[in-house]
């Protein structure tokens, strides 16, 4: 059906018409994108138009106006209709007629409609008092009525915007920023708001309303693709859900991905990050030059005077060679020749992120444009220059971004475009990968004093994930990748060994340091040996810290830092040589040991139930201390299933586990020489409400080693009442055998998503199976469980390699079910 068709059907028919026409315009697999949202404007034109000159006849001093994004003729298929019934105020009861007689019908098709009727003037002094109206009054446009009208308003809309424009502009970027705060950046959300969020279709239109001042203009280059592509992706939002929604759910992202002809749901976000990365980039920009013209003007009067009239100088100071800066922002150097300096990228990129200040966007455009390729290895200096940046901080993060905008960064790293606004779908991720490369890198920079090569943190701070853009296990891949790009970079080949060596094993410290078993010599050994020396162990703790502090609040604690630093200190001391083979397990504390004594003595279950915080370091500023939960000691006496009773008495109390381990605990000779209490250090968290009483605790943990508690009945009605919701769904649960991780016990590790009861089904499993819980080490990273179980036959030796591989199998499809 051609547009004439579709405005004769909606001429003919009248709203159900128009209804009519509007489904088949939407429905139609030919039409997407630009072309639908301009038909479905012109088909609402026309349809409005209709139902405007049918209730106002041969009226004048009346017109109707669309506003907004309807005013710019971008309709989607769930937008709201923003229009002003405008008139001249000869006769207002007329006016609210005809008011009605067009707005009533839009509401009786479901229609969203953001009106108001007014006069010109009363329009102008609701735009000065109302930012958002006057933003929308910029995009006026005539649809029926008195032309002139129209006409009249919209220039003088325009012109009290340019003259309001040093007042005006501040505002909007204040409404701006305070959007972002509110919304978060669009190029990092797993959810994200296609409207709202910093660097999402709000600014993009704020940006509009920039250039319409005539004060400064964003850079155009790629900006307009930008914004469509957000276009296209909220029309098929809001196909796919039938919703005048902005937020693109997880549950609605494949379908999403589809209605545009995607491959997947991660193709999706990709293209959506990197749309928001262009808008983004091209606010911070426009906004430093609104700031520096305001500023200018503000000055130049103050100039002139003190210097006659004349026109002021404006300052360059020397920055590095061929760089300077000039009104708060890095530029070139009159004298600077890009095209025979091959380092000015870099040279540049350093001195502005050392200086902190932001690369100007014709300097970078300029360097993109005519600066040589690095010669295969680069020169030293080069070199020095990426180190000099990824040391800078925090400035390193905006300077990063000018280059990256540019394509600067993939032309000196290739490898970066296959990470670039690559989504992680991990809710301990708050980043890109390519931006948590960078953010590592900064945390890394505040590190660079505890190691002795620096330039080696930074690099690999760099690299370390720079293999999750191929298959694979991102640390193999990132090794290779990381081989290669450090020697390209003229790292030589020990460098290079080690390097590629931190990206390999960049996980090695924080896995072994939560899920294994330190008292273990074998587990220490291990870590020793891939490692290999002093020096690599210490620029992989620095890189371990660098790495969890830039992936998010729950990557990191300062009981994660002891865990790590205790691995490290009995690594180091493997290394010197001066390790003992078989060291003592941990001596336990008074509490834990008077603990195991009342157990021992009363045979049955002891615990205490207290508050646990997070000691503050030297290395931390002082205040109050860091709460962690409530930390819970359990002493038992030896015997089956002691695991999944306690799991269970939590779960049924809604409880959640953040970490736990349980070992056995010998007690001293003076009590008994033979007795063994199994002591369990948990740290808990309340779902709902306070946490309950130790006593209750306990009265039910006996119940349950007894057999009277029926802890799956309970949980299994629990499950029953609250139904699950919609959303997204976890990938299935993984269980390996960990090879070579213990002389003494078969270690099972367990992957899975994190869940009420988890704990006490994986407990049952191995209770089930007829194996041992030597010791287990459990934690959780957001939504995600990573437990290590220490498992042994009934005599205590490890299990048969057979045996291990079938524990682990039975122990998924439990999981899986």
């Amino acid at each position: 059906m051609t547009g004439t068709d579709v405005r004769k059907e909606t001429e003919d028919s009248g709203p159900g018409g128009y209804a009519a026409a509007r489904l088949r315009l939407l429905t139609e697999g030919a039409r997407s994108g630009p072309p639908r949202r301009t038909a479905l404007a012109e088909l609402t034109d026309d349809w409005l138009a209709g139902l405007f000159g049918a209730a106002a006849g041969a009226a004048h001093g009346v017109s109707l106006v669309a506003v907004g994004g309807y005013g710019r003729g971008e309709l989607s298929p769930r937008s709201d209709l923003d229009l002003v019934l405008l008139h001249d105020g000869s006769d207002p009861g007329a006016v609210a007629a005809l008011a009605d007689r067009i707005w009533y019908p839009v509401w009786d098709l479901g229609l969203a409609l953001d009106h108001s009727v007014r006069t010109p003037a009363e329009a102008r002094r609701t735009a000065g008092e109302d930012l958002k109206v006057h933003l929308g009054l910029l995009d006026a446009r005539h649809l029926a009525g008195d032309p002139a009208l129209t006409a009249g308003l919209r220039t003088a809309a325009l012109a009290d915007w340019r003259n309001q424009a040093p007042k005006r502009l501040p505002e909007l970027q204040e409404l701006c920023a305070e959007r972002a705060a509110r919304q978060g950046e669009l190029q990092y959300l797993l959810e994200p708001d296609l409207k709202e969020a910093r660097g999402g279709l709000r600014d993009a239109t704020a940006l509009r309303a920039v250039a319409a001042s005539w004060l400064a203009d964003a850079p155009r280059e790629g900006l307009a693709d930008a914004r469509r592509r957000l276009l296209d992706v909220r029309d098929a939002l809001h196909l796919a859900t039938g919703r005048a929604t902005d937020r693109l759910a997880l549950q609605e992202q494949d379908q999403v991905a589809a209605e545009l002809g995607l491959l997947d749901a991660d193709t999706l976000l990709r293209q959506v990050y990197e749309a928001a990365r262009v808008i983004a980039y091209a606010s911070d920009v426009t906004w430093r030059e609104v700031g520096r013209v305001l500023r200018s003007r503000a000055v130049r009067p103050r100039l002139r005077a003190m210097l006659g009239g004349g026109k002021p100088v404006t300052e360059r100071s020397p920055l590095a060679e061929g760089v300077v800066e000039q009104d708060g922002e890095v530029v070139l150097a009159r004298a600077a020749r890009p095209e025979r300096d091959p380092v000015l990228p870099l040279r540049a990129a350093a001195a502005a992120a050392q200086a902190g200040l932001p690369l100007s966007l014709h300097a970078v455009r300029r360097m993109a444009a005519t600066a040589r390729p690095l010669p295969t290895p680069w020169p030293a200096e080069a070199r020095e220059q990426l180190v000099t940046l990824l040391g800078s901080g925090s400035p390193t993060i905006e300077v990063w971004e000018a280059l990256e905008a540019e394509g600067l960064i993939t032309r000196l790293l290739p490898d970066w475009e296959r990470v670039r606004c690559r989504p992680q779908r991990n809710a301990v991720h708050v980043w890109t990968v390519d931006r948590h490369l960078i953010e590592t890198a900064v945390r890394a920079s505040e590190f660079t004093r505890r190691v002795s090569r620096p330039d080696l943190l930074l690099v690999a701070a760099l690299l370390h994930d720079i293999g999750k853009g191929w298959p694979g296990d991102h640390s193999v891949a990132g090794e290779i990748i990381a081989k290669d790009v450090a020697a390209r970079i003229g790292f030589d080949r020990s460098d290079v060994a080690v390097l590629s060596l931190l990206v390999r094993h960049h996980l090695l410290l924080i896995e072994t340091a939560t899920r294994r078993d330190l008292d273990d010599p074998a587990t220490v050994r291990s870590v020793a040996e891939a490692v290999g020396s002093q020096s690599t162990l210490e620029l992989l703790h620095a890189l371990t810290e660098a790495d969890a502090l830039a992936t998010g609040p729950a990557a990191w604690s300062s009981w994660r830092g002891s865990l790590v630093a205790d691995l490290v200190r009995r690594v180091c001391a493997v290394l010197a040589g001066d390790a003992p083979d078989e060291p003592e397990p941990a001596a336990p504390t008074a509490e834990q040991e008077r603990l195991a004594i009342e157990a021992y003595r009363t045979g049955g279950p002891v615990l205490a139930l207290r508050a646990q915080t997070e000691p503050v370091t030297d290395e931390e500023p002082a205040g109050d201390p860091e709460p962690l939960g409530v930390e819970l000691l359990i002493a038992v006496p030896d015997q089956p299933g002691v695991l999944p009773a306690v799991a269970g008495v939590l779960a049924v109390h809604r409880l959640t586990v953040r970490t736990a381990e349980l070992r056995a605990l010998h007690l001293p000779d003076d009590v008994d020489d033979d007795g063994t209490v199994l002591l369990l250090n948990w740290r808990v968290a309340a779902e709902y409400g306070s946490l309950p009483q130790a006593a209750r605790l306990r009265t039910d943990l006996v119940r349950a080693l007894d057999g009277t508690l029926d802890i799956a009945g309970r949980l299994a009605e629990r499950d029953a009442a609250y139904p699950r919701r919609r959303g997204w769904i976890a990938p299935p649960p993984r269980v390996t055998v960990a090879p070579a991780a213990s002389h003494h016990a078969t270690v099972i590790e367990v992957r899975a998503q994190d869940a009420p009861g988890l704990l006490y089904r994986i407990g049952m499993a191995l209770e089930k199976a007829g194996v041992r819980v030597r010791s287990m080490h459990v934690s959780t990273l957001g939504s995600n469980a990573v437990d290590a179980f220490y498992v042994t036959t009934g005599a205590g030796a490890p299990l048969p390699a057979g045996d291990a591989a079938s524990l682990a199998g039975v122990l998924e499809e439990t999981l899986r079910a």
